[in-house]
C-alpha cells in the first residue's frame, strides 16, 4: 500500500489554462538559449539576420520545479492569442525567462532576472530600450529586480528599461482557499508535493493568508513580511521605467459567480469519503473544511475574519478542479476518488493585480473601481479584463493594450 500511496505525490496546483497542464506539444527551437545562474532564457528573435535589437523579457510565473519552455509556449502562443508571435511580428525580440526552481524565493529568482537584463544589454545591437515584465509571480520577480538595480546603482546596474509590465501579478497578495491548504497538509503522507508547494518560499511570499499545518490559524507568513520589507527597502518599485499592468478580472465589482459557503469539493473514494471542502464565508467561526483520510476521525476547519474572497473579481485558478482531476488519475483501489462541485476560485483579485487596494475586506475586493481611483494605483497605467477569466489567460484584449505601449 505504501508504494500505491507514492503515486499520489504528483498532485500540485499549476496556475494556467487547463490544456497547458496536459503534456503540451514541443515549443519551436529558440534562436538562442542563455544559461544563467539558477535559471535560463530562451530567445526568439524577430529577425535572425538582424540579431537582438529590441528585447522584451517575459518572466515565468509560480509553480513547482524548473520552468518548462513547452508549458510556457502553450500558454503564450497556442491559447486565445499568440502573444509571442505578435511581438515578433511587430519587430520585438522575445526573451522567455525561466527559473531552476519556480517555488524558490522571489528574491532569489530576481537574481536570474538581473542576469538576463545584463545579458540582453550586452548582446543587444544598438541602444533600443528594454521592456521587462512577467506573468503572475514573474511580474513581482522583475519588479524587485529592476528596483534593486536602481537602488544599488553603478554601471553594472543600469537596466536601460523603458517599460515595466505585470500580467495578473499579485502585487497585494494572492489567495489559495484555506480549505485547500488544510487538505494539502492533511494528506501529506499521501501527497507530499501538494503540501510542499503550499509551503514553498514563493507561495509563502505570494499568499495573503497562509497555513503551514492543517490545523494552523491563518496568518501572513513571515516569508511574506520579509519579502515586502526588502521590496520596500529598495524603493518598492523601479522609478525609471513606465509601470503598467493588466488584470484578468473586472473593475466593476462583479463576482466570478462563486458563492460563499458552498460545497466545492468532496471525497468519493473510500479513503477520503467524509472530506468536504467549502468556499470561504465571511464572519466568525465559519466552516471551510471537514477532513478525512483513511481514519474515522473527521476534524473540522473553521475561520474567522476572512472575506468572501473565493468569489471576488479577479483572475481565477481551478484549484478545486485540479485537485479532483489529479486525485482521480490515481488508481481507484487507493480510494482517493473525488469530485469538484466548484472548480475555480479567485486567485489574484483585480485590486491586487492593479496595485490599488489590499484584499483583506469585502469592500476592498468588491467595490467597483471608479475613474477617480485610477490615479491611486501604484502603477502608472493599468487595464482590467471585460470579464473575470482564468489567471494569466493570454487574450488579445490585454496583450494588444500592452503592445501598444511598448517603446
Amino acid at each position: 500500500m505504501s508504494e500505491a500511496f507514492g503515486a499520489a505525490a504528483r498532485v500540485t496546483l499549476a496556475p494556467g489554462p487547463r490544456q497547458a497542464r496536459e503534456a503540451p506539444a514541443a515549443a519551436p527551437e529558440p534562436d538562442d538559449e542563455w544559461a544563467l545562474p539558477e535559471g535560463r532564457a530562451w530567445v526568439y528573435l524577430a529577425d535572425r539576420t538582424r540579431g537582438l535589437t529590441r528585447p522584451v523579457i517575459l518572466g515565468d510565473g509560480f509553480n513547482s520545479g524548473p520552468s518548462d519552455l513547452n508549458y510556457s509556449w502553450e500558454i503564450l502562443e497556442r491559447g486565445p492569442y499568440p502573444f509571442v508571435g505578435e511581438l515578433r511580428r511587430r519587430g520585438y525580440d522575445v526573451i522567455l525567462l525561466g527559473f531552476d526552481e519556480r517555488g524558490a524565493s522571489i528574491l532569489d529568482n530576481a537574481k536570474v532576472a538581473r542576469a538576463a537584463i545584463r545579458e540582453a544589454i550586452a548582446r543587444r545591437d544598438g541602444d533600443h530600450p528594454l521592456t521587462v515584465g512577467g506573468f503572475s509571480m514573474g511580474g513581482l520577480v522583475t519588479r524587485y529586480a529592476l528596483a534593486k538595480m536602481e537602488h544599488d546603482g553603478g554601471p553594472e546596474n543600469d537596466h536601460q528599461t523603458a517599460l515595466y509590465f505585470s500580467y495578473d501579478s499579485p502585487h497585494r497578495g494572492a489567495w489559495i482557499p484555506l480549505a485547500l491548504q488544510s487538505f494539502a497538509h492533511y494528506i501529506r503522507r499521501l501527497n507530499a508535493a501538494f503540501s510542499e508547494q503550499i509551503n514553498s518560499p514563493a507561495a509563502r511570499q505570494l499568499l495573503w493568508q497562509h497555513i503551514t499545518e492543517w490545523d494552523d490559524s491563518p496568518e501572513t507568513d513571515k516569508e511574506r513580511g520579509t519579502f515586502l520589507a526588502e521590496l520596500e527597502r529598495v524603493g518598492g518599485w523601479p522609478k525609471r521605467p513606465k509601470k503598467i499592468g493588466v488584470a484578468n478580472g473586472v473593475r466593476i465589482g462583479q463576482s466570478n459567480g462563486v458563492r460563499p459557503g458552498e460545497k466545492a469539493f468532496h471525497g468519493k473514494g473510500l479513503a477520503i469519503t467524509g472530506t468536504h471542502l467549502h468556499t470561504q464565508s465571511v464572519g466568525e467561526d465559519q466552516l471551510v473544511a471537514q477532513l478525512r483520510v483513511v481514519t474515522l476521525r473527521k476534524p473540522r476547519i473553521r475561520t474567522s475574519g476572512i472575506p468572501e474572497i473565493d468569489g471576488a473579481p479577479g483572475g481565477t485558478l481551478e484549484g478545486f478542479g485540479i485537485l479532483a482531476d489529479e486525485l482521480n488519475k490515481i488508481p481507484a483501489l487507493i480510494g482517493l476518488g473525488s469530485q469538484a462541485d466548484v472548480r475555480a476560485h479567485c486567485f489574484v483579485p483585480t485590486v491586487s493585480a492593479i496595485a490599488l487596494r489590499d484584499i483583506d475586506s469585502h469592500e476592498k475586493l468588491y467595490e467597483p473601481i471608479t475613474a477617480a481611483e485610477d490615479e491611486l494605483s501604484e502603477l502608472d497605467e493599468f487595464r482590467c479584463a471585460s470579464k473575470n477569466e482564468g489567471h494569466t489567460l493570454v487574450t488579445e484584449e490585454l496583450c494588444a493594450w500592452i503592445m501598444d505601449r511598448l517603446p
